[in-house]
């Protein structure tokens, strides 16, 4: 045999047992739908501070806070700014918002080597660097487990009134835009966060958040952002006004208004109701803590893509306390049924709300408006653990709460109850 021959076959023997073991490579599935990887709900929060803004500990301590107590994503929204970047904080300031051994817990966690400081300890020029999402994610972030995504919320004002909508997987931190009014604050940066999406080709998630706090955000306005189709439903803050006052509606009143405006007179997609925490404080202090509010979306994977889509279809519901096991609307039939995770010694009661059309009187035809009285009306209720409605055709809309009879472990105000919140369903034109 010659040499090169000999060399040949040499080669070809090594490649054949180093890629003995090898799997065989696998084309793409041409398996029927039946096959394919179940939807799953995820649990996420999609409301949170760190200390990149007016938060009280480091982001990755809050993450991994909500990853070891069962969520399963976590947007970081901080104000006007996304945490990226060299940053170092004063100690002095960290300690202000904290306590003093929020450096040791820091420590202890994620390991001396892992925090950077600079300066001696008490001194003016001690400073703690504050990690960015990329450079903290890959400690805590798991395939089909938890991941974090980037989020901001854009924190703005006008006619002396809080503005602020958040905006879930930005590519980059978005600045407020303003407005004359309320309303055209909202839609200038709901512009913006849309042209964002569409320039960076991904799915971006925008909601208003507590439109209470403050009472500087009304039904009305909130109808007429038409591009807009989430809001806060629940905020865990103790001071965003959730339950409204003499003067103005509770929020969940406000989001039967908003719809009945939009189904009735602007014939517009729905309003979507979000549940979040708001969470600033992390070290048992008074105020908005974390593990007050969630949702809850339906999921073939654990991706922000694949989240968000599954958001803008609806398929998701919010949570103070309670799950749900199933939620379906059969559109065939107009019928909503919904399964409940019960818990021993525990009673629910759901609540089937919709806003009822009106009827002339004169000649039979559906009226123009909708009388107050009429909206957000409870048409059925049931304390089974299986609920269900079919719609008459008089609802122009149909949702659901279910309200525990346990209140939650951390309440945001007094006398509140678990509850669940389902997704508008059934629209339907009135004319």
């Amino acid at each position: 045999m010659r040499p090169w021959t000999l060399l040949i076959v040499l080669t070809l023997t090594f490649a054949c047992n180093v890629f003995a073991d090898e799997p065989e490579k696998q084309l793409p599935s041409t398996d029927p739908p039946s096959t394919r990887l179940p939807a799953t709900w995820w649990k996420g929060n999609l409301h949170t501070h760190s200390l990149w803004s007016d938060g009280d500990q480091f982001p990755e301590m809050i993450a991994d806070w909500y990853r070891e107590r069962g969520y399963h994503f976590l947007a970081l929204t901080d104000h006007n700014v996304l945490s990226e970047g060299m940053r170092w904080m004063p100690m002095a300031k960290i300690i202000e918002r904290s306590d003093a051994g929020i450096l040791d817990r820091y420590r202890q966690r994620f390991g001396e080597d892992w925090v950077e400081t600079t300066g001696e300890t008490g001194e003016k020029d001690h400073q703690v660097r504050l990690k960015p999402l990329d450079e903290f994610r890959y400690l805590l972030e798991q395939s089909g487990k938890f991941i974090l995504i980037p989020a901001e919320e854009i924190s703005d004002k006008s006619e002396g009134k809080p503005v602020h909508i958040n905006a879930t997987n930005v590519a980059e931190a978005l600045q407020p835009v303003g407005g004359d009014t309320v309303r055209e604050t909202i839609e200038n940066n709901l512009r913006a966060i849309l042209e964002h999406e569409k320039s960076h080709g991904r799915e971006v998630l925008p909601h208003v958040n507590h439109p209470n706090f403050g009472y500087a955000i009304t039904a009305e306005d909130l109808a007429a952002v038409i591009s807009e189709q989430f809001f806060e439903v629940y905020n865990g803050h103790p001071g965003v006004n959730q339950l409204g006052d003499d003067d103005h509606p509770s929020i969940e009143r406000m989001w039967d208004l908003i719809n009945a405006i939009r189904q009735n007179s602007l014939n517009i997609p729905p309003m979507m109701g979000i549940a979040t925490d708001d969470s600033h404080e992390y070290h048992g202090k008074p105020g908005s803590r974390p593990g007050r509010g969630w949702v809850m979306v339906r999921s073939r994977y654990l991706t922000p893509e694949h989240l968000i889509r599954a958001m803008k279809r609806g398929d998701f519901y919010a949570s103070s306390g309670v799950s749900l096991t199933d939620v379906r609307f059969d559109d065939s039939t107009k019928t909503l049924a919904i399964e409940i995770d019960a818990q021993p010694g525990v009673t629910y009661r759901t609540d089937f709300i919709a806003s009822l059309a009106n009827q002339s009187s004169e000649d039979g035809k559906e009226s123009e408006s909708i009388d107050e009285h009429r909206i957000g009306v409870v048409v059925a209720t049931s304390d089974q653990t299986s609920a269900k409605y079919t719609m008459t055709g008089k609802e122009l809309y149909l949702r659901a709460v279910v309200t525990s009879s346990e209140p939650p472990k951390d309440p945001s105000f007094t006398g509140q109850k678990q509850q669940a919140w389902t997704q508008p369903v059934g629209w339907r034109e009135l004319r």
